[in-house]
């Protein structure tokens, strides 16, 4: 499964929304904090679900989020074991 990161430009969010609706993995929720303008941006609430899929961003009217996939090793995906093997002399 691809992992992905969320980037959010704070001070170009209106809080429409959208990046919350239609986020196929619930990762994102509106902020109770207020940014300059006074809207409530989103933030992340379980980056570990990100699949990086940029639904988020492609939704976004400001450009204010980005979803990116993030390359990930086997190990760190739990997808293969790492195995040593020792010689006998």
């Amino acid at each position: 499964m691809a992992k992905g990161r969320v980037s959010i430009v704070v001070e170009r969010c209106k809080a429409c929304g959208f990046c919350v609706e239609f986020c196929p993995t619930k990762v994102l929720a509106l902020s109770s904090a207020f940014n300059s303008k006074g809207y409530h941006p989103p933030h992340v609430v379980a980056p570990e679900k990100c699949s990086g899929c940029d639904l988020c961003g492609m939704y976004c009217p400001d450009f204010a989020i980005y979803g990116q996939r993030v390359p990930v090793s086997k190990e760190a995906n739990g997808a293969a074991a790492k195995v040593e093997v020792g010689r006998e002399s």
